[in-house]
């Protein structure tokens, strides 16, 4: 995304990082990861600022939060690093980074005005797609390091609460992974919208 005004950047930028804060109280809570908001501006992030400006709006949240600002789903402060969902909040600057890269890449080789309407849905949205699998590598793989390394329960702990390897995948695969890919298709329609009225601007 090509812009000159600065003042312009770090307003899309805090915007994006303010979304994402928002989206986190915007929550069903469940056992240990709850669902949220949070994805969907982390997408749209990549869909609408590009890899660059995307992936620092992502990282900015990071920031804030870990400094203590209570801008994650429970709250902030270093110590949410030993939350077990913590990998999918390290997985957003990825994702909105790999999204951003994708579409830089993908359009540069085709003349945009040329393309249908299905096709540009279509492109975005294997976009948003791969954007979404790199926050659950980086969530399941944190989860399974953390039951596994006992980073962030003790044996007895986990046994007590419930919290193993399989039930987290399974929670995944038959959940979260439909309720993302849901957002993945608003996020896409939502950007296509914005698009056609000139609001922001694309890689």
């Amino acid at each position: 995304m090509k812009i000159n005004n600065r003042n312009k950047i770090a307003i899309l930028v805090s915007l994006f990082t303010a979304l994402t804060a928002i989206g986190a109280y915007i929550k069903i809570p469940l056992p240990h990861i709850p669902i949220t908001l949070q994805t969907f501006f982390v997408i749209l992030s990549g869909n609408l600022l590009g890899f660059k400006y995307g992936s620092i709006s992502q990282v900015l949240y990071l920031v804030l939060g870990l400094i203590g600002i209570p801008i994650f789903a429970y709250g902030g402060g270093p110590g949410y690093i030993f939350q077990p969902s913590f990998g999918y909040l390290l997985g957003y600057p990825i994702c909105a980074f790999t999204i951003g890269i994708i579409l830089k890449i993908i359009l540069s080789k085709v003349e945009i005005k040329k393309i249908s309407k299905s096709r540009f849905f279509l492109i975005f949205l294997i976009s948003d797609i791969f954007g979404i699998s790199t926050i659950f590598i980086f969530g399941l793989g944190f989860l399974y390091i953390n039951i596994r390394g006992g980073l962030y329960l003790n044996i007895e702990q986990t046994f007590s609460t419930g919290l193993n390897w399989i039930e987290a995948l399974k929670t995944a695969l038959f959940l979260f992974i439909p309720i993302d890919l849901i957002k993945a298709f608003l996020a896409v329609w939502v950007t296509i919208t914005l698009k056609k009225i000139n609001i922001f601007c694309f890689n």
